[in-house]
């Protein structure tokens, strides 16, 4: 029985897929299989396979507005 596939689309930073597709060829790994990786751990694990936390001790940065929660979102990837 054939296995059906579905895509998967999502807008990166170019610098950002540039950087992670130099690491993953060095890995003989592509962009693909990588993908397919971590879905496989977020069903194995059910959740992430790596811990995610908010900064803040209160739930206020739930709160900002989508624009500023992004800017937050890219800071932790350009570190």
């Amino acid at each position: 029985m054939a296995v059906k596939e579905a895509v998967v689309r999502a807008r990166l930073d170019e610098k950002l897929k540039h950087d992670s597709e130099t690491i993953l060829r060095r890995l003989g790994i592509s962009q693909t299989e990588a993908i397919r990786m971590f879905f496989s751990q977020v069903v194995l694990r059910k959740g992430l396979p790596f811990a995610v936390s908010l900064q803040s001790e209160d739930n206020d940065d739930l709160l900002l507005p989508r624009a500023r929660r992004q800017a937050a979102i890219d800071a932790i990837y350009e570190s």
